[in-house]
């Protein structure tokens, strides 16, 4: 028999995973400024092995537009190029032999509203995960509740869990109407 601890251990830990990748997903999002999570997963062949290209360089966000690369040799600018434009991220690298510059496009309107979109996308997911979550540890103090926990404490179980759900749930509305915000503005 689990105790009333553990299961609601265990479903707010899922839960804040759960959470916790909502919010990775939408930084990797590009909302029309420059932020140098655009370039998270994007690999770059460094001496035949895939390596992150904060690895190889120094990257900053000189302006609100623009994305600068400053790699530590020379020779890997060809290389960082490469990757960018093969990771498909929707920008053209530009080098001058010494840097690699990144212009971040204005976002069209309907460029902003497919963003919103996928941005409501993410937090719908996110929302299931969290109701299969709550549901996961319902069903697991109705089990403890068989095993034996009082019924009562089962029950304040239940309802605890769902304060969390709700709590967690608020926090997903608010970093969606954050990200809409930030993207909607021109």
């Amino acid at each position: 028999m689990e105790t009333t601890k553990q299961i609601m251990d265990e479903g707010s830990g899922r839960m804040q995973k759960g959470l916790d990748f909502l919010e990775e997903t939408l930084l990797n999002l590009r909302a029309g400024k420059a932020s140098t999570n655009v370039l998270n997963g994007v690999m770059v062949d460094y001496y035949g092995s895939a390596t992150g290209i904060d690895k190889v360089a120094s990257v900053t966000v000189p302006d609100a537009r623009t994305i600068l690369i400053k790699p530590w040799e020379k020779n890997m600018i060809a290389p960082i190029e490469k990757a960018i434009v093969n990771a498909n991220i929707g920008l053209t690298p530009s080098n001058n032999g010494e840097e690699i510059r990144l212009t971040i496009p204005v976002l069209t309107e309907e460029r902003r509203k497919a963003i919103v979109k996928q941005v409501k996308e993410e937090a719908e997911k996110a929302r299931v995960s969290l109701r299969n979550t709550r549901r996961d540890a319902v069903e697991a103090f109705k089990k403890s509740q068989k095993d034996g926990m009082p019924e009562d404490e089962a029950k304040n179980g239940e309802a605890e869990i769902q304060k969390v759900y709700d709590k967690f749930s608020a926090k997903i509305d608010a970093m969606v109407a954050t990200k809409e915000k930030e993207v909607m503005t021109v």
